[in-house]
């Protein structure tokens, strides 16, 4: 079986299960992923998470994923392996290892479930991050080189920056340790679940904002999703308040169309070198 359709984030998160061992699958990963020294860790987190919705079935949402990422992926063949502990009514829980010739790369714990099914009352405080229209807003054409040439994830996606964000691009970082943006997929695929995941884990990094630039390897990364999102733009906020001992907290809250949290997500990453 193959999972693989014409967007390019579809084919990207592609899998064929393998015909004689129970819970495994091959991917490919592409080099049109890559960030820094590998494969951007979002892009990982949905293939893990993807496998899971294969096996899990009548769940196939994630509802809270963590990845460990051990290891730098690069572009070509990987192997996950699934899981499944637990099937409840409403969740049900796996474990994914995502591996490159034996060596394991990322290791997931998650629980499924089906959020079209999802209760629909909301009772939240927060509030969506304003920002300009996407076209008052910086696109990636405007880019530095540089990022570009360390950053070839960023031709798959239509992205626009708060310019009150992009300081850092001027060599004018603000030290607030914020950048915000509006998101979507340059080839026009409508958000979904597991897109959350490369979402989560798609703005540059926020140490940009701090005068820090360069690659910042993720350590763990977790992925709460509170609702399908609608179709359309994606408002997606990143922040930091803890640069310590070589490490940095980074936070995520992803808005759709409507007005809905539809994730938010936490991770620990290394300060660039």
């Amino acid at each position: 079986m193959t999972t693989a359709t014409r967007s390019e984030f579809d084919r990207g998160i592609a899998l064929t299960r393998h015909p004689e061992e129970a819970g495994r699958y091959e991917a490919e990963l592409g080099a049109g992923w890559q960030i820094g020294g590998g494969v951007n860790g979002g892009l990982l987190l949905a293939v893990a998470g993807h496998a899971l919705s294969l096996e899990h079935g009548q769940h196939p949402d994630p509802v809270s994923i963590s990845g460990y990422y051990l290891s730098a992926s690069t572009p070509g063949p990987a192997t996950v392996r699934t899981e499944v502990l637990r099937t409840g009514r409403g969740l049900s829980t796996g474990t994914a290892s995502l591996s490159q010739d034996g060596v394991e790369r990322l290791r997931v714990v998650a629980s499924h479930g089906d959020l079209a099914t999802a209760d629909g009352e909301v009772r939240t405080t927060a509030t969506p991050p304003q920002l300009p229209p996407p076209d008052q807003c910086i696109g990636i054409e405007h880019a530095p080189r540089q990022l570009i040439e360390q950053a070839a994830l960023l031709e798959r996606f239509d992205l626009r920056l708060d310019p009150a964000t992009v300081g850092w691009a001027l060599g004018q970082p603000s030290g607030n340790g914020r950048i915000q943006g509006w998101f979507r997929l340059a080839d026009g695929r409508d958000p979904d679940p597991l897109l959350l995941l490369l979402v989560a884990d798609a703005l540059p990094p926020v140490t940009f904002d701090l005068g820090l630039p360069g690659w910042a390897p993720t350590v763990e990364l977790t992925v709460h999703l509170r609702a399908k999102p609608a179709p359309g733009w994606l408002r997606v906020v990143h922040s930091t308040r803890n640069v310590a001992g070589g490490y940095f907290e980074e936070d995520a809250e992803v808005w759709d169309e409507a007005g809905r949290l539809v994730a938010q997500s936490r991770q620990l990453a290394r300060v660039p070198r």
